[in-house]
């Protein structure tokens, strides 16, 4: 089920709240990975695990489970934006095709919401 936006939440160890500002798609950026490998693309002779292809990829250890941007509330300071994954929550398989779908037709502007399937 998704969170509503505006919706204030207590995390589950109950230590904060949070003010859920919308889904979002936890990507993970390949330029961050360690040497030699964080390169996109090499100039000379390349090994067979060469990456190449885009920046940002989903995240595969965040794909299964729901993310959300939040604003992390505490008493007496200001809040703090974030992103937090729900790991103790897995998607069904509808979710997740329409959380981390890559079919052209999950960009159309009519997507906002996942098609509710009777299990």
């Amino acid at each position: 089920m998704l969170k509503e936006h505006g919706s204030v939440h207590t995390s589950e160890g109950g230590h904060f709240s949070y003010r859920v500002i919308g889904p979002c798609c936890r990507l993970f950026d390949r330029e961050e990975l360690p040497w030699p490998c964080s390169r996109l693309a090499w100039r000379s002779k390349e090994p067979s695990w060469r990456r190449i292809g885009s920046r940002f990829v989903p995240d595969i250890a965040a794909r299964r489970c729901p993310s959300y941007s939040v604003d992390i509330l505490q008493p007496g300071s200001r809040s703090i934006k974030t992103t937090m994954t729900f790991f103790s929550n897995r998607f069904k398989p509808h979710m997740q095709e329409w959380w981390y779908s890559k079919h052209p037709r999950s960009k159309e502007a009519t997507n906002i919401y996942p098609k509710i399937h009777l299990d």
